[in-house]
């Protein structure tokens, strides 16, 4: 009986793995927001320089956009491969990023909560650059979806707080 007990934990602990083809999917998605960038990145000098139809803020608020999502997936797809799968195997190397390695499961739902916070930030001020093409139904969704976003990113950051408070208390 224990050999199949071994066995089952084995299996169970090398379904990790299967985590990994997710991970490698958030990278393939920033490379799709790499294009989405480009793209908007040719838009922004259209505008400027032939004079084409936008507002160059708007689109410099795309590209801030898009980058911080960029971000916040790579984050994600390592810190999630780090904690759930396996380690990296250049741990020494000269460029890794400091947070790598030091980011667990509740840093990741604070970092995710702030840049959906940061991303919707953009988003409001985007809309509210471009008033005229909003009825003022969906301005106020709008804010009532940020205001939601904002709340949500103070209560995970004070459910962790007072988490980490009754584990110290604890020790």
């Amino acid at each position: 009986m224990k050999r199949l007990e071994n066995h089952f934990e084995k299996l169970l602990f090398n379904s990790r793995w299967l985590l990994a083809p997710f991970f490698f999917g958030l990278v393939i998605a920033i490379g799709v927001l790499f294009l989405k960038f480009g793209k908007e990145l040719l838009n922004l000098f259209a505008i400027v320089f032939i004079g084409g139809e936008g507002h160059p803020i708007l689109s410099i608020l795309t590209l801030v956009d898009t980058a911080l999502l960029a971000s916040l997936l790579l984050i994600i797809a390592f810190s999630g491969y780090e904690n759930f799968v396996s380690k990296f195997g250049p741990a020494d190397h000269e460029d890794r990023p400091a947070w790598m390695g030091s980011v667990g499961f509740a840093d990741l739902k604070l970092k995710l909560i702030g840049a959906i916070v940061a991303i919707s930030s953009v988003e409001l001020l985007k809309t509210f650059l471009d008033t005229d093409n909003f009825s003022s139904d969906v301005l106020a969704w709008k804010v009532g979806i940020h205001l939601t976003f904002v709340t949500s990113g103070v209560l995970f950051a004070l459910t962790d707080f007072i988490a980490s408070k009754s584990k110290s208390t604890k020790k």
